[in-house]
């Protein structure tokens, strides 16, 4: 297509994306392996983050506040670099790999608690009564009554924080992981055609992303009995 002597067609080398395809599409494993791991580790340590910021105990709720907010008012990329190149100096080293991961998994962990704690403030505290008054116990109430209900109303905003996670492994090129984006830049600096390349690996995440909103459909019908 061209525009008052403007090519657009050459913005998109179709033949150099075809090409390359292959060789970006390597990094795909590693991006998911981090958004997965870092993800896994976000759950885990945001609900216990959740439990702690929600508690009475002082000890548990202002520790678990400072990190909430430390980790939400901190860029991602500074933190990668804190634990990567900063840690280093005081006798903590972790691979590039290691440090995407659990870069990612602090990280998602303070945005996925606040998540976690609105839901389960969402659910009625008539079912947190009604499990006193048949005396079971806290973690049984907590798992079998409490959480299934919570999980259906974060279901939504925590997929939107796995899809950021995915995104975001992008950063993780700074820091030499050969993840999705990495590569991509190895072409675009060889070839000298950024635009294709960069256009390429935004068709690339675009239909990861689509398929976790699948995954969000599925886990919502799944956790509507739970109405």
């Amino acid at each position: 297509m061209n525009f008052n002597g403007f090519d657009f067609g050459g913005l998109f080398d179709i033949e150099l994306a075809i090409d390359s395809l292959p060789f970006v599409l390597q990094g795909l494993p590693m991006t998911l392996l981090i958004s997965i791991a870092g993800m896994g580790i976000g759950l885990v340590l945001g609900l216990f983050l959740a439990l702690a910021r929600g508690s009475k105990n002082i000890l548990l709720r202002w520790p678990s506040r400072v990190y909430i907010s430390f980790m939400r008012g901190t860029p991602m990329l500074v933190f990668l670099f804190i634990l990567y190149f900063g840690l280093p100096v005081v006798g903590i080293e972790f691979t590039a790999m290691a440090a995407a991961i659990i870069g990612f998994g602090l990280n998602s962990s303070a945005y996925i608690a606040e998540i976690d704690r609105s839901s389960l403030n969402s659910v009625d505290k008539g079912q947190w009564e009604s499990a006193r008054a048949l005396n079971l116990p806290y973690w049984t109430t907590l798992r079998k009554i409490i959480l299934p209900q919570a999980t259906r109303i974060a279901i939504p905003p925590l997929t939107n924080v796995f899809m950021d996670v995915v995104k975001a492994t992008s950063l993780a090129a700074v820091i030499t992981v050969p993840e999705l984006f990495q590569k991509t830049q190895i072409v675009a600096g060889r070839e000298f055609d950024a635009m294709t390349m960069y256009v390429l690996v935004a068709l690339i995440y675009w239909p990861v992303c689509i398929l976790i909103g699948y995954l969000q459909e599925s886990l919502e019908r799944h956790y509507s009995k739970f109405i």
